[in-house]
């Protein structure tokens, strides 16, 4: 794997950093290119669980070094925070084995609280996007416009300070007059993040030049993504989408490397769909089944704690993510959590208003109009937590494999079986 992106196939939470922690001891570097503390990925050591949103769960591995490249957004607080708690776990993170870009754009105190204003009076509306209030969204706006601040800017307090004051000045007229809320201090703003820099310098580093010349190195790279295809800013259920592109092409631009030296692309899927926050879902259930799925699977949020909305495997969903980041290979997630179930559902196309429909579509009506059509397979009743041979596995679960195999168009090399970190089949 000289260079590999893991890039989710759904809206996100399908597991991506258990599989990246079971292929570290394949790699020497992990890369996080896109996002921010609104990600939350888990993994299980044991019985300790390790929750993280910008530090790359590669942190495990203390030979391993961990980039958050440019395409993050990063919230210095969260950051140092994260950090701390993996010092109080005996974890090793320092400036040999995390690096922060010095091009990556910093989420400031306002980005936040604009961000919960918004959803807030969106809320009042019905137009609630589900965010998670984490100052992503509006950090990605100021971006786009030449207005962010980046992490380079933290070596420069008065630059830092002019910045920040000709921002407020632009946002405190719609603090004041939109929101009715107090206008803010630039001067108390600044003072507030630039405490964090001297911490943070031993991190901050030229991660574009640090990655490209380990590849030249013939270092081993996987990237990590955050969200899920479905979930992108360009080819996701917009507007109920993120701020970035977590598709595969994201990896690229988001971590300063041609994208001809990026080889592999590994698709993570969970066994049946979940998505948080607002947006369409066309195999959602409604019911005690999709509350039984939820609480076997413990679908509730890694940053939010909100719980996650739960249906049946979408086939015509995954096609498309698949396609979309050119996946080699899939990763299969949560297949013990179907165990109990007498048959499992998959949906292989919609119906909206009579015409068939094979192929994810961009108008998000017709997302929401979408009836699922399934195909019917029988369930199994053995527990799959202990098997580690996929010849083991009951035979009705081997056939679901082969038939989400089958309609997502990729092989799927690794089978999650179980929370712990060992508990994953590979084909």
């Amino acid at each position: 794997m000289p260079a590999t992106v893991i890039v989710g196939m759904q809206w996100g939470d399908e597991g991506k950093a258990k599989v990246l922690d079971a292929l570290c001891d394949e790699i020497d570097i992990v890369v996080r290119y896109q996002g921010g503390a609104n990600a939350g990925h888990t993994v299980y050591v044991g019985a300790e669980r390790y929750a993280f949103h910008l530090v790359p769960s590669g942190i495990l591995h203390e030979e391993k070094v961990c980039v958050i490249a440019n395409g993050c957004v990063v919230d210095p607080a969260q950051l140092l925070k994260e950090i701390g708690e993996l010092h109080q776990r005996k974890v090793k993170v320092d400036g040999s084995n995390l690096k922060l870009s010095d091009r990556a754009q910093l989420v400031m105190p306002y980005h936040k609280l604009i961000d919960q204003l918004s959803e807030k009076s969106k809320e009042a509306s019905g137009r609630k996007i589900g965010t998670t209030g984490r100052g992503i969204g509006p950090c990605y706006v100021d971006k786009v416009a030449r207005s962010g601040l980046r992490v380079v800017d933290l070596r420069r307090p008065e630059h830092f300070r002019e910045r920040v004051a000709a921002r407020l000045d632009e946002l405190n007229p719609i603090l004041k007059h939109v929101y009715g809320e107090p206008v803010l201090e630039a001067n108390k703003v600044a003072d507030e993040v630039l405490a964090y820099a001297e911490r943070l310098n031993p991190f901050i580093a030229d991660t574009a030049q640090y990655i490209n010349r380990a590849l030249e190195q013939k270092k081993r790279l996987l990237y990590e993504g955050a969200q899920g295809t479905l979930l992108d800013i360009d080819h996701g259920t917009y507007p109920y989408v993120t701020s970035s592109n977590s598709t595969a092409g994201g990896a690229a631009t988001g971590s300063g490397v041609s994208p001809k030296r990026i080889e592999t692309a590994l698709g993570v899927v969970k066994a049946y769909t979940t998505r948080v926050g607002a947006g369409p879902f066309p195999t959602e259930l409604l019911d005690a089944q999709g509350e039984a799925l939820r609480q076997r699977g413990g679908e509730f949020g890694t940053t939010t704690g909100r719980p996650r909305r739960c249906g049946w495997f979408d086939a015509v969903a995954v096609q498309y993510a698949v396609e979309v980041s050119g996946v080699d290979a899939l990763a299969l997630t949560k297949l013990d959590v179907l165990t109990g179930e007498k048959e499992l559902k998959l949906c292989t196309h919609y119906l909206v208003g009579g015409e068939r429909l094979e192929r994810f579509p961009a108008d998000l009506a017709r997302v929401e109009q979408a009836r699922p059509v399934y195909e019917t397979m029988p369930g199994w009743s053995e527990s799959l937590e202990e098997l580690r041979d996929f010849s083991k596995l009951p035979k009705a679960a081997r056939a679901y494999v082969e038939r989400l195999e089958a309609l997502s168009g990729a092989p799927i090399r690794y089978i999650g079986v179980g929370a712990a970190r060992d508990a994953l089949i590979r084909r």
